[in-house]
């Protein structure tokens, strides 16, 4: 089913608001970002075809890194105009910029964001609390050290952006697609998102998920709609965090057996004397256009007075076979537990341990095999990692 958006009214709004010129204003040129250095031992255990007479096991090391440049003027009407650009600075594959948008703000209008940027879903999800630092289990970041993805000659089709892997999943897994997204003021902790893109970057339409082209609505996933709620208060000494999203696409594909696809979600956290507990469960239903996934999360910290935060939390993502291959299975689970000491002013170490196992139950109907190149029913890639990081914020 055909989806249009239906009004610019945001943008009119703050265009219009701007009125006449004011005095001149002076650019804050702001940036910033951050630098996470890992060095860890890992041992691993994996019966995939592509693994055998393989090792694994030793020491290696893996690095996150952005670099933030966030410049903005506030105008005497009370607008604020600024750009946010991040530039990936690690050298795995090139660098390159992740994310490129433009932003239009005030107290009374609240936020428009446009660009390459995710979903409204995607940022004001609420998960399982994790602690900086930490190998980021709800995350892609785990392969970084265990060879869980197919493409690296694991089982588990490592889908970006997806919720058997992350609780930041996004509409079949679209990510960082031209994007309108206006967030609401806070009322009394309330805040609403709405977002649209005109196309995905996932199977067959991801040339027009760029600036070069003009989007054909005939082909691929296109019209992509997210909406989500928020809900922050303090009282009594206690913290209240909640979440919920849901997203849709349109699907024109021409894939016989294929629907719309969708995605939900939500998730809190509570914090009382120091401990902060939440989780979070998000579902993608991808219209039998790959694999349907879905994952939840659950975790606690403790700021330990000191310099000192400790936390312990865990991942687990399921995929499900689509048409010939609905009885086919797979699972991802992961555990982790870590402590991080502030050593100096956005400078802090921490030291952590993880295990994380991918795993196909069942592919009778070849769908994680399809993906793979390779039989991995019945397989498994399992790791225990032990690391250290140092981070730096600025």
């Amino acid at each position: 089913m055909k989806k249009h958006l239906l009004s610019t009214s945001a943008i009119a709004l703050a265009v219009a608001s701007v009125g006449a010129p004011g005095s001149a204003q002076e650019w804050d040129m702001k940036w910033g970002g951050y630098h996470s250095s890992h060095v860890g031992y890992v041992n691993v255990d994996s019966n995939t075809p592509a693994h055998i007479g393989g090792d694994f096991d030793g020491v290696d090391v893996y690095t996150e890194a952005e670099i933030q440049f966030t410049p903005s003027v506030k105008l005497d009407n009370g607008l604020t105009f600024g750009v946010n650009v991040q530039y990936e600075s690690t050298t795995n594959g090139g660098a390159f910029v992740d994310e490129s948008y433009l932003t239009i703000s005030s107290d009374t209008l609240g936020k428009i964001d446009i660009g390459n940027e995710n979903s409204v879903g995607y940022k004001m999800i609420v998960t399982a609390p994790q602690v900086d630092g930490s190998i980021w289990i709800n995350s892609p970041s785990i392969s970084g050290f265990i060879p869980i993805s197919v493409s690296v000659g694991g089982n588990l089709p490592w889908n970006f952006r997806q919720s058997a892997i992350s609780a930041y999943a996004e509409v079949l897994g679209n990510n960082d697609v031209p994007r309108i997204s206006y967030y609401t003021p806070s009322f009394n902790g309330l805040t609403l998102g709405v977002s649209y893109a005109a196309s995905s970057n996932v199977l067959g339409s991801g040339v027009n998920a760029g600036n070069n082209f003009g989007v054909n609505r005939n082909i691929g996933v296109n019209d992509i709609f997210d909406i989500a709620v928020a809900y922050t208060q303090s009282f009594n000494g206690v913290d209240i965090d909640l979440a919920a999203r849901w997203g849709t696409a349109s699907n024109d594909t021409g894939t016989p057996g294929t629907d719309d696809p969708e995605i939900w979600g939500l998730g809190g956290t509570i914090g009382y004397a120091g401990f902060v507990f939440g989780g979070s469960y998000v579902e993608n239903d991808n219209g039998d256009l790959i694999p349907d996934e879905e994952g939840w999360a659950l975790g606690a910290t403790y700021d330990i007075p000191g310099p000192w935060l400790i936390g312990i939390d865990t991942y687990q993502g399921q995929y499900n076979g689509t048409g010939a291959g609905n009885g086919d299975q797979a699972e991802f689970e992961a555990y982790q537990i870590i402590g991080n000491r502030e050593i100096g002013p956005g400078v802090s170490w921490a030291i952590y341990a993880v295990y994380a196992e991918g795993t196909v139950n069942n592919d009778a109907g070849g769908t994680f095999s399809a993906i793979a190149g390779q039989a991995v029913g019945n397989t498994s890639v399992e790791g225990t990692l032990i690391g250290t990081s140092i981070n730096l914020s600025f």
